[in-house]
């Protein structure tokens, strides 16, 4: 469950290190955000000589919460930190690579 303030480690290699949630995409009054959903969020930390900075106002798709998601079949998955990856306008991502496990249920949310 990511809701604005919450910081979120980036599992690409785009530059940033750390994003920090401020807006949920979506309807005007979603509290909170989960596996697959695209969020507003601002670069806390980045690293040097990279295109992307510190305090630019990016998108990025969430790809692990640290709150459990419940499958059909009855399994949890549940990980140890909240990531995201960061995307641009039309639902691309920028980095080349994505780092750590991603969870199938992105598949029926057209991030393949």
């Amino acid at each position: 469950m990511i809701q604005p303030q919450t910081h979120l480690n980036v599992a690409d290699n785009s530059g940033a290190r750390e994003l920090m949630c401020i807006r949920i995409i979506g309807t005007s009054n979603r509290r909170y955000a989960n596996i697959g959903d695209v969020i507003v969020a601002v670069i806390k930390e980045a690293v040097p000589n990279m295109p992307l900075e510190r305090s630019e106002v990016i998108r990025a798709v969430i790809v692990r919460t640290c709150k459990e998601l419940k499958r059909d079949n009855g399994m949890i998955i549940r990980y140890d930190d909240n990531a995201a990856v960061i995307v641009d306008q039309e639902g691309n991502p920028k980095g080349t690579r994505i780092f750590g496990a991603i969870v199938r249920e992105l598949r029926t949310v057209k991030f393949y």
